[in-house]
């Protein structure tokens, strides 16, 4: 089981550094199908190692001059999404204290992710017939980075495609250049969502020795991915995300159907 929880964590750090999902968006309900931690426990493993997956590739991306970031909107955005990762974190607890079921949690969980995930895979199948805006304000933009800072921090998956056809229906953003802000957007949340965990003393029982291996291959998945963007082109990455979608919709199922079960 460690063994395909650390090759879990370099796969989904490859294709998230790709396509600028952050990772967890693959690591968080993968484990959770193996229902072999709590949902908290898995939520903040997925945090850290897209934490330091994040990490590494904005390094990386800063030290070559290839960022990107759009100064006019993801301040903005960036400043929201860690806002919001406070907050997503304050919901997450409150649900989990509230119910005192991890089954219930991981069911509220996984339908809300599956949600998200169908409307994405919606939107990315029809987004060459969908027109895109250039929005500069400062406060829609802050907005748009709180509702996804919310999003990815209850879900525990760093921030996910939705910040994608954020930044490509509301700032008209190629691909390519939406998943650099993407992954600046889930450094933030998810920096903020564990400094929460950690000043508010709700860290949870936590296997440190598979976590420290999970992140190590979160940073080579990192890098491995970095490469890989770097070589293809827009195309490519939407077919590999679309493909991915259809994935992670298939796992929610199974997670939504065994939480169900066990309640």
């Amino acid at each position: 089981m460690t063994l395909i929880f650390i090759l879990v964590s370099i796969l989904a750090s490859v294709i998230g550094a790709i396509c600028g999902i952050g990772g967890g968006f693959i690591i968080k309900p993968v484990m959770d199908a193996f229902n072999v931690y709590s949902s908290a426990t898995v939520s903040i493993m997925s945090c850290i190692i897209v934490l330091c997956m994040t990490s590494y590739s904005l390094i990386s991306a800063a030290a070559t001059k290839t960022l990107q970031i759009d100064k006019h909107t993801t301040p903005y955005l960036g400043t929201g999404a860690a806002i919001g990762g406070v907050f997503g974190k304050i919901i997450f607890d409150i649900i989990s204290e509230a119910s005192g079921n991890k089954s219930m949690v991981g069911l509220v969980q996984a339908l809300v992710f599956m949600v998200v995930t169908i409307f994405t895979l919606i939107y990315n199948v029809n987004k060459p017939k969908i027109k895109t805006h250039h929005s500069e304000g400062a406060f829609l933009c802050f907005f748009m980075g709180l509702l996804l800072g919310i999003i990815s921090s209850f879900l525990g998956i760093g921030g996910g495609p939705i910040n994608l056809i954020v930044l490509h229906f509301f700032f008209s953003q190629p691909t390519k250049i939406a998943v650099k802000n993407s992954l600046f957007m889930v450094f933030l949340s998810q920096l903020a969502s564990l400094l929460y965990t950690i000043i508010s003393g709700r860290v949870p029982e936590i296997p440190v020795l598979l976590l420290i291996i999970m992140s190590a291959g979160g940073v080579l998945g990192g890098i491995i991915g970095r490469y890989i963007n770097k070589k293809i082109d827009d195309a490519v990455v939407d077919k590999l995300f679309t493909g991915l979608m259809v994935l992670i919709i298939a796992i929610c199922i199974y997670n939504a159907v065994i939480n169900a079960a066990a309640m």
